[in-house]
């Protein structure tokens, strides 16, 4: 009997799961389970952003809050905003590797990082 109950709620729960994603695709989330509620702005690859100088300069950050590849899309697109900055993020490594071509103060990047949402942990 008790293996029965137990069958019963499992069916019931995954039949929960798929109906949820079913719902969710068809009214267009994107992203199922982001934390931005399937509706970040991220939806593809970004474009390689050219920098107007050489590169003069590297730094690394770490970055809480990342999930999906939305939200390291969201990230990139955001530190690509600012000029002389090109940022590619890697989210399995919950960094972002930023490039410039003219200084950029560390607190203008994790002010960019931080007004979306995610958490600078370390600028090197």
């Amino acid at each position: 009997m008790a293996d029965f109950i137990v069958a019963v709620i499992l069916i019931a729960m995954i039949g929960g799961a798929v109906a949820y994603i079913i719902k969710a695709k068809k009214s267009g989330v994107k992203c199922i389970g982001c934390p931005a509620g399937g509706s970040c702005p991220g939806s593809g690859k970004l474009p390689k952003k050219k920098l107007a100088g050489r590169v003069i300069g590297r730094k690394t950050m770490s970055i809480g809050g990342m999930h999906c590849a939305h939200c390291a899309s969201d990230v990139a697109m955001i530190l690509n905003q600012i000029d002389g900055v090109r940022a590619e993020v890697d989210l399995s490594k919950s960094r972002a590797r930023v490039f410039y071509d003219r200084e950029v103060d560390d607190e203008e990047l994790k002010n960019a990082v931080e007004k979306i949402g995610y958490q600078v942990t370390d600028i090197r």
